[in-house]
């Protein structure tokens, strides 16, 4: 364990990514098994463990310290877990012997859920990814990425046959099962910040319309879907299987391949009328689904891309070739749950940006841009994939509440929770509609945390309410992707994707927007 932690604050304390994957080659090669396959499966957040769950830290710690103390800790270091280590009592080691990360992991397999508690492990705070951590296998085995991401949801930790081929000592690992997952293609933004402000866009981009295809941007969530072998199942674009939450789906992938697509939800007794992402937010996160749910909230697939049919990988196929087969294979196995994303015609830029200005529906956000020619690369290669997302909305609030943030930012308040005017029984009154906690430079950061200190006007626990007045208070600009009605929120209303824009310095609270102008971005 003491070698673990020793790696743990190592990633911590070095920011360069290059430090951090020469960190994790020295550990996978100095380190035995089982030891460094059980410490890559916490890094990489696949080590579950049946007998311990994350919840049960606040019950353990309740039981040996009092709870407003805890919450005020807890503010203060603003990491769960090292705020546990810090007050748990030390415990006896066995003879001296400090147990190896096996050792802890191995216990707690065998633990009952009664005796499990003696320890949980939540997310290591270490700013390392999945994919950093694969990374830095590929490298350790002088392996291609790919091959081990193509295997990885088919492994197991301690991980011990994969060590083995990365070492040379084995043969390559077989996945464990049909209709694997594939690595996705990601897109790069066709545009920073700062070109988004100029006005002469179409102008500036290099795009040649005739190198181009376009289609829509849809506000669902990326998934695969694989039926291969007898075995179908529906992958988020991390690779977590989320077949249970989507049996509807499952049912109709009445083919053999694997396809690239938006997952949304319909609206009722339509042609597929997409709803708001937050209808299809009731179906995500579900181990089962009601009846009730199924017929309510029913979703499907838009198809974007064809990665393997009959047999065949098609992902070192242009785009051309695979949208073609894409068309035909549409053609034969689509239905109510599965249908073509349509190409969007344009013959210059400026048909372009007017798409984008104007999409045909509410539950798009925007372009996707991709090379006739490109291949389908896992990752995010530079120059065959664009998306254009369509502009926020912004509005004008005012700050009403703070809280500290976690990590790195546990000594600034950073969590913003903001509202709008709305009229009250004694005039105008300010109605929370939403939280931010990001969106500003660090420079920023400081000055909004100075200013919650500096106007602070009642606590409760961690959470600071600040001076919120027509005359006396702070104005934020803030961004957001998409607005949708809410039972559970005092305003109706909720945000999606909301983050800080900018401070208005130049507007006074008393000017900021009302809640009937935020309402009125629903029709």
């Amino acid at each position: 364990m003491n070698r673990f932690a020793a790696l743990l604050d190592r990633l911590v304390l070095t920011p360069q990514r290059n430090g951090k994957l020469r960190l994790l080659v020295d550990y996978f090669r100095d380190t035995p098994d089982p030891d460094r396959g059980y410490a890559l499966a916490g890094i990489t957040r696949d080590l579950e463990i049946a007998s311990v769950k994350p919840a049960m830290i606040r019950t353990l710690v309740e039981e040996r310290l009092d709870q407003v103390l805890f919450a005020y800790s807890y503010d203060y270091v603003g990491d769960l877990a090292e705020t546990v280590s810090l007050v748990w009592p030390e415990a006896e080691t066995r003879a001296n012997r400090v147990p190896t990360v096996a050792d802890v992991v191995e216990t707690l397999h065998q633990a009952s859920r009664s005796d499990g508690p003696g320890l949980v492990m939540g997310g290591l705070r270490i700013g390392v990814s999945a994919r950093l951590a694969k990374q830095a296998l590929a490298q350790f085995g002088g392996k291609d990425i790919v091959e081990i991401e193509e295997l990885w949801h088919g492994l197991e930790p301690p991980y011990l046959d994969l060590f083995a081929w990365l070492e040379d000592r084995g043969d390559k690992p077989a996945p464990n099962h049909s209709a694997p997952f594939r690595p996705v293609m990601l897109a790069h933004p066709l545009m920073e910040k700062a070109e988004r402000a100029d006005a002469d866009i179409a102008g500036k981009l290099a795009i040649a319309p005739e190198e181009f295809a376009a289609e829509w941007k849809w506000d669902g969530i990326r998934v695969q879907a694989a039926a291969e072998g007898g075995e179908r199942r529906l992958y988020s674009r991390t690779g977590d299987d989320i077949s249970d939450a989507f049996p509807d789906v499952l049912d109709a992938l009445d083919f053999e391949g694997a396809i690239d697509g938006e997952l949304l939800v319909m609206r009722p007794d339509t042609e597929r009328d997409v709803a708001p992402f937050g209808d299809l937010q009731q179906r995500l996160n579900r181990k089962t689904v009601s009846n009730k749910l199924l017929a309510s909230h029913p979703a499907f697939i838009r198809a974007y891309d064809l990665l393997t049919a009959d047999g065949n990988d098609l992902r070192g196929e242009p785009f051309q070739v695979r949208r073609n087969r894409l068309e035909a294979f549409i053609a034969r196995h689509g239905g109510e749950r599965l249908d073509l994303s349509p190409l969007v015609p344009f013959a210059s830029l400026d048909d372009l940006a007017a798409h984008r200005e104007s999409p045909p529906h509410a539950a798009i956000e925007g372009l996707m841009l991709k090379r006739w020619d490109s291949l389908y690369q896992p990752g995010r290669p530079k120059g065959p994939w664009f998306k254009w997302k369509r502009d926020p909305f912004l509005i004008d609030v005012v700050l009403l509440y703070a809280q500290r943030g976690h990590g790195k930012r546990s000594s600034f308040y950073s969590d913003y929770t903001f509202g709008v005017w709305r009229p009250g029984d004694n005039g105008q009154e300010l109605v929370p509609v939403g939280k931010a906690y990001f969106g500003f430079t660090d420079e920023e950061l400081k000055r909004l945390d100075k200013y919650v200190r500096d106007n602070t006007v009642e606590r409760f626990g961690p959470v600071r309410s600040v001076r919120a007045e027509p005359d006396h208070g702070l104005v934020l600009e803030v961004a957001f992707e998409g607005l949708n009605r809410s039972t559970r929120h005092k305003s109706g209303v909720a945000m999606r994707f909301p983050r800080i824009h900018r401070i208005r310095d130049d507007k006074p609270p008393g000017e900021a927007d009302t809640l009937e102008a935020l309402t009125a971005l629903l029709d």
